[in-house]
């Protein structure tokens, strides 16, 4: 009996671990950063907000959202800029320094509110909210190159949109003439190329490089499933293994092999540098002050007079849209669609998600597909679940023998136990035949979980009533009384209706399920349906209304198969009987 206790405990400790950390530590346990050493200036950082990062990111402190709208007004009404206009991505590039540092999305907005503004990805230096991109030349031997504060000469009424590339020139003393020619798709994908031409009279050495500058202070919650921080493809493989405090405490983190892509993610948003046709070294540095960037150097060059030569780098800056990243991967980026963090069951989910996608295509609107896909699920599983589910009946029917064999060997449990096994067998019962469903669920339920945290286009999908968002909590709270009191509970006390639908049905599934032979056992049992209840409140509530439908025709379906079971319903019969007569003694008396 302790070592079964101890099972238990084990796997309810298990349970709290993998799903309860995420929802649970940010509130139990807030932690500011350790203040590191500035790189750029030598001194120490400044101390970060403690606040938790948002499972989408963004800016935190309330002060820093109002400035950053006040510094973005002053830098984009400054003009010399550029206006960048295409299907996926709007915005400008700033004529100083040729850099791309003002981007939104258009296909997505910043909240659930229709009339609310597009996402930015990109803002200029200096603004809370800073992410920019960067291409030039480092000059060798005094050669003057363009930095950050050169003023490039763009066409007059220059626009750059997929049908109008745009190229920026700039010439310096000594007769070197570089270019940058911009050009951009209907998605995400901006290409740069380099160009430089020697019109002096001597050979000269140039290192051409890409950049993308950002700060952490707008990244999303990165967790031990979820991936946020740095991130490349190196000799063909997608690393997730560095996040920012690791780059803060190395300062400069290599690439491990040939650089494929590399850059920034937050779960749904990423900006990314890839070379084109050319071997070139990635590095992640920290600049201090919460302000990181992704490098990208290639090799040297030395034109001789009047040679002329280019390097082409794509910047990538927009949404992790699965059919987005797959096609770039068609055209030759390694891997850019493992950008997506699946994890090791990608060959699982992303079926899943396939068939989730399809069956929104088909009624447009994402909590029915989720329904639907679960019912799919079910009636795949049927076959397994009718034998799981038929073994349990079988394991209802037999309880009165087993307490009687329990009654009469109470003294000698290994007597009682080998007797019992011998029962099993006589009446062909599996008692671990019922479980085999919940198992096979494993897989759909994990497959989902991540599709849920991770696709964007679960992202703000509504389903009925006050469910506005399937990927993200249940906003309605009980302890706030539905959002009539104004505070908001943590998010192990975040008990929303769903939640409450979730511990319901679970504990009348288990309630059909046979009374296990140990008390302490039972006790668990019936405990788990609300311990799962707090533990899954703050998860995404498409994830909720995929279990709750599950249990729910769990509950049928055990229903249906149980008055099947010839001898489960003559004890329920004589069950019935029994508690009838037993009533009408009652009632004598």
């Amino acid at each position: 009996m302790e070592k079964q206790r101890n099972i238990i405990l084990a796997v309810l400790l298990t349970a709290l671990v993998l799903f309860g950390w995420e929802a649970g530590v940010g509130y139990f346990y807030p932690q500011a950063k350790t203040p590191v050493q500035n790189v750029a200036a030598g001194g120490p950082d400044q101390a970060p907000s403690p606040t938790k990062p948002t499972r989408e990111g963004g800016l935190r402190d309330a002060a820093d959202v109002a400035l950053e709208q006040q510094d973005l007004k002053t830098a984009l009404a400054g003009g010399g800029r550029v206006p960048v206009a295409a299907p996926g991505l709007s915005g400008s590039i700033n004529l100083t320094g040729a850099i791309v540092d003002d981007l939104v999305l258009n296909r997505h907005r910043e909240t659930v509110e229709k009339n609310s503004g597009p996402v930015r990805t990109f803002s200029p230096a200096g603004t809370p909210a800073q992410q920019f991109a960067q291409f030039g030349w480092v000059g060798e031997g005094g050669v003057a190159a363009p930095g950050a504060q050169t003023v490039w000469t763009a066409p007059a009424g220059a626009k750059l949109t997929p049908a109008t590339p745009l190229t920026l020139t700039w010439t310096n003393p000594t007769g070197q003439r570089f270019a940058i020619t911009y050009s951009i798709d209907k998605d995400y994908m901006i290409t740069a190329v380099q160009t430089v031409e020697n019109g002096g009279g001597a050979p000269v050495t140039l290192k051409p490089f890409a950049l993308v500058n950002r700060t952490d202070r707008t990244a999303s919650l990165d967790t031990w499933n979820v991936h946020s921080g740095p991130i490349g493809a190196f000799d063909g493989s997608v690393t997730f293994s560095n996040n920012y405090k690791d780059v803060v405490e190395a300062r400069t983190v290599a690439g491990a092999g040939r650089t494929d892509w590399i850059g920034f993610t937050d779960i749904y948003w990423m900006s990314t540098l890839i070379p084109v046709g050319t071997k070139a070294d990635g590095t992640f540095r920290s600049l201090g002050n919460d302000i990181f960037r992704a490098d990208l150097v290639y090799d040297q060059q030395v034109l001789q007079p009047r040679q002329r030569v280019s390097v082409t780098t794509k910047l990538f800056a927009g949404a992790k849209e699965h059919n987005v990243l797959d096609a770039y991967e068609k055209q030759g980026i390694a891997n850019f669609g493992l950008a997506i963090d699946w994890g090791w069951f990608r060959w699982f989910e992303k079926p899943i998600f396939w068939l989730l996608t399809s069956l929104f295509k088909l009624v447009g609107n994402f909590g029915v597909a989720i329904i639907l896909l679960t019912a799919i699920v079910r009636g795949i599983m049927f076959p397994v679940a009718q034998r799981g589910f038929a073994s349990m009946a079988a394991m209802r029917a037999i309880q009165p023998k087993m307490k009687a064999l329990q009654e009469r060997y109470k003294d000698d449990k290994q007597k009682q136990q080998q007797e019992i096994m011998a029962l099993y067998k006589k009446e062909g019962v599996n008692p671990m035949a019922g479980c085999l469903p919940m198992f096979l669920q494993i897989p759909v339920f994990f497959a989902l979980y991540k599709t849920l945290m991770l696709a964007i286009e679960m992202r703000h999908q509504p389903f009925v009533l006050w469910i506005k968002d399937l990927s993200a909590p249940d906003p309605l709270h009980i302890l706030n009384l539905f959002g009539l009191l104004p505070f908001n509970p943590p998010a192990f006390l975040a008990i929303g209706v769903l939640a409450l639908l979730l511990g319901f049905t679970m504990f009348l599934q288990f309630k059909l399920n046979p009374a296990q032979m140990d008390p302490a056992q039972q006790q668990v049992f019936m405990i788990m349906p609300w311990f799962m209840m707090f533990v899954m409140a703050p998860f995404a509530s498409g994830l909720l209304v995929y279990w709750i439908t599950s249990n729910l025709l769990t509950i049928a379906q055990q229903k249906y198969l149980y008055s099947r079971h010839p001898q489960l319903k003559a004890q329920q019969e004589k069950d019935a009987a029994d508690k009838a007569r037993a009533n009408e003694r009652d009632a004598k008396a």
